[in-house]
């Protein structure tokens, strides 16, 4: 307790004048001494703090609560959440905003509504899990779970911000899970109440009635969107099933006429389990986050990221994941606008940033390279419109020329003319205002940073983070020189590196430590929800957490930290050498821009590796024009083009071309399967950040993968 207690407008003021940190004080990590170990690299931190790790934003704000009430004290009478409101030809108009007072009240209400509705329901019974379901729970008893299933929209972040004041644990699911996974996350938490869109409730339905006693405890469902008369059908279906139906208009009404105030967490309550896809097939992980990692996130979010006062954030990725929820988070903390995607289609992007004009936009390499492609077909890759070709093109070499300049680093340099030209583009494609774009969650080519960050005179960082680190632990600078790292580690987690001897990368590697990346600090999660043997496996004695992934710390370049593998993910060819897929797959990537998945497949009783490559749709047709000049624009006439034998054998000539230097010929492909988009989340290949699910995938692909053997290697076969 403090003598005297500092005002809401007192912290907000320090925070603003303190923060962001000046980016040269946080651009590198050091070493620190006499801290190497047998096996293991030095541990490093960020330069701006060695002596420490910082845990909070300011002291007081350690937990998303404390954050959110001190930013709406502030920021009461400014916008908060906002949607598109659909118009009745079915178009969606402009944005309409509700500001912080206004969310605030309505997530008193919808907490309290919440409370109000589980005590008083009729299925509630004499389950520990309906035992916990009372406001006034006894000390140390865990809360109950509630779950949310819907799409990006203004209930989600609502719903969540009740959860936190209330000390409501939540978890989510969603669609790319499958039922199976829905299943098994709303079994192993025993979540009593699930809050969802409208079109959920009748999967939530099926998944009850399919598995009564495995569900039992799930006993309510409040509707995100307005029930009607016409809906009553499905009140009577879910009463069917032991369970009521309602609205968030109804909740919220029940919560105001029967008020409770805010349960304010701690900062070890746990805030959220959200449940890993995971590579392997097996049921995902939950991941335990208490509110102590959320209060550290926003502390490196706050170090890091330069944006200007009342941001707009446009809210896209899909929010049951962890990088979105770390982005609304800090947003939120800081009174920025957050605007919502007017439905759950990703194609809505550009058209929905056209009317809100965001400040910020957090995206996964995925849809980078998508954009990189539409606007080069638009630009430097536009031979219908030559002179607007050359223009173009001098003013982005321009740009990329200046970037990489090492003086520049941490600023964008200025061109009185090709700044003016670049805006404009900027300005059309509806990203006027954007000053920041940040990638996460999947490797991205380094040039395609470098292409963006120039075509649209913007800041681009790439970070690096996991579930298990509430998102993103380090981040590089917006306007890195040689773009490609993930920065150094935060001032909120210290690192280490561990020896992998087998897969050919040790602490005193010639060019800096290579090794496992392990982490420590505040932003670390607390365990696997009821999975003790998996918890014990992915901490040592120390508290260092083992990621899985291999870095290399560059020394240098700051020793800034570059993502080059994974643990697990290498095997041996007939002749002897080990064979790290993920690198091989990420170099091919990163060089050859006309490919935008990769598969690579490697048996112990086979001396050459083969490969599924998914073509980039856009860019493909135009490295088709050029080597054969002909024009096929329909992706399937493409890819029936190119599997022709001496078209694929070409290709994957060009393809190991672009490697040529990074990769032994023992790591290059001699075989392809070629599609447009061969790895999905719907075929479960992939898991929705983008990770490649290897086991599944090699059964998935056996008769491909065998047929290519068969063949033998095409580059060597003249004839082929």
């Amino acid at each position: 307790m403090s003598l005297f207690e500092e005002t809401p407008q007192h912290i907000q003021d320090t925070i603003d004048r303190s923060l962001p940190l000046d980016p040269r004080k946080v651009a590198n990590s050091v070493a620190l001494p006499n801290s190497q170990e047998d096996g293991f690299s030095s541990v490093y931190r960020n330069q701006y703090s060695p002596d420490k790790l910082i845990t909070v934003p300011y002291s007081g704000l350690d937990t998303s609560y404390a954050l959110f009430e001190n930013s709406v004290i502030n920021n009461a009478d400014k916008n908060c959440l906002g949607h598109r409101v659909k118009k009745e030809d079915g178009t969606f108009g402009h944005y309409v905003w509700q500001d912080y007072r206004t969310i605030k009240q309505r997530r008193n209400n919808l907490g309290s509504g919440i409370f109000f509705i589980l005590t008083n329901n009729p299925y509630r019974s004499s389950t520990q899990v309906h035992e916990r379901l009372n406001y006034d729970l006894e000390p140390g008893l865990e809360s109950f779970i509630l779950t949310i299933f819907s799409h990006n929209r203004p209930e989600w972040a609502l719903a969540d911000l009740a959860c936190s004041a209330y000390s409501i644990t939540n978890t989510a699911l969603y669609d790319t899970l499958g039922p199976d996974t829905g299943r098994y996350i709303l079994s192993v938490t025993e979540s009593p109440i699930v809050l969802c869109s409208k079109e959920k409730i009748k999967v939530l339905l099926e998944l009850k009635e399919k598995n009564k006693e495995e569900l039992a405890n799930l006993i309510a469902i409040i509707s995100m969107d307005d029930l009607t008369e016409e809906d009553s059908y499905l009140q009577n279906l879910c009463h069917s099933q032991n369970m009521i139906l309602v609205d968030y208009k109804q909740t919220e009404k029940l919560g105001e006429i029967n008020p409770l105030p805010p349960r304010p967490p701690t900062p070890d309550t746990a805030l959220t389990i959200t449940f890993t896809s995971g590579t392997t097939g097996a049921n995902p992980k939950g991941v335990v986050l208490p509110h102590k990692s959320a209060a550290a996130n926003v502390a490196f979010m706050y170090s890091n990221l330069q944006m200007r006062k009342n941001a707009v954030f446009y809210s896209f990725l899909p929010l049951a994941h962890i990088y979105e929820r770390s982005s609304i988070s800090f947003a939120l903390a800081t009174g920025a606008a957050v605007g919502f995607p007017q439905g759950p289609s990703p194609l809505t992007l550009l058209e929905d940033v056209k009317h809100l004009q965001p400040d910020v936009l957090a995206l996964v390499p995925r849809v980078y390279t998508k954009l990189e492609a539409g606007i080069k077909s638009q630009t430097v890759n536009n031979d219908e419109k030559p002179m607007l070709k050359a223009l173009f093109t001098k003013a982005i070499d321009k740009k990329m020329e200046l970037q990489s300049r090492k003086e520049n680093e941490h600023i964008n340099p200025s061109h009185i003319l090709y700044d003016r030209v670049l805006n404009l583009l900027k300005k059309k494609i509806g990203l006027g205002n954007v000053t920041t774009l940040t990638t996460g969650s999947a490797p991205i080519s380094p040039e395609t940073i470098k292409f963006l960050k120039a075509t649209l005179n913007t800041g681009f960082a790439q970070g690096y983070g996991m579930s298990e680190t509430f998102a993103g632990c380090m981040i590089s600078s917006q306007f890195e020189v040689e773009s490609g790292s993930c920065g150094p580690v935060s001032v909120t987690t210290e690192c280490r590196l561990r020896d992998l001897p087998e897969m050919g990368y040790t602490s005193k590697d010639e060019g800096g430590p290579r090794g496992e990346l392990l982490l420590r600090g505040p932003q670390v999660f607390t365990g696997y929800y009821k999975n003790p043997e998996e918890t014990a496996k992915s901490f040592d004695k120390d508290g260092w957490f083992y990621t899985g992934d291999v870095a290399h710390i560059n020394p240098a370049n700051g020793n800034r930290i570059y993502i080059i593998d994974r643990v697990k993910n290498f095997f041996k060819l007939a002749q002897g050498e080990y064979v790290t897929p993920e690198r091989i797959e990420n170099t091919y990537l990163s060089q050859f821009p006309y490919i935008t998945q990769l598969f690579v497949h490697g048996d112990s009783i086979q001396t050459f590796l083969v490969g599924v490559v998914g073509l980039d749709p856009v860019s493909i047709s135009q490295y088709v024009k050029s080597k054969y000049h002909e024009t096929i624009t329909e992706p399937e006439d493409i890819v029936c083009f190119l599997n022709a034998p001496r078209h694929k054998r070409q290709l994957l000539l060009d393809m190991n071309a672009s490697v040529s230097g990074q990769l032994a010929g023992f790591e290059k492909l001699h075989n392809i399967k070629l599609d447009i988009e061969p790895l999905s989340v719907q075929k479960n290949l992939i898991t929705p950040t983008m990770k490649i699910k290897r086991p599944i995938c090699a059964q998935y692909f056996r008769s491909d993968l065998d047929k290519l053997y068969q063949e033998g290697s095409i580059i060597k076969n003249e004839k082929f």
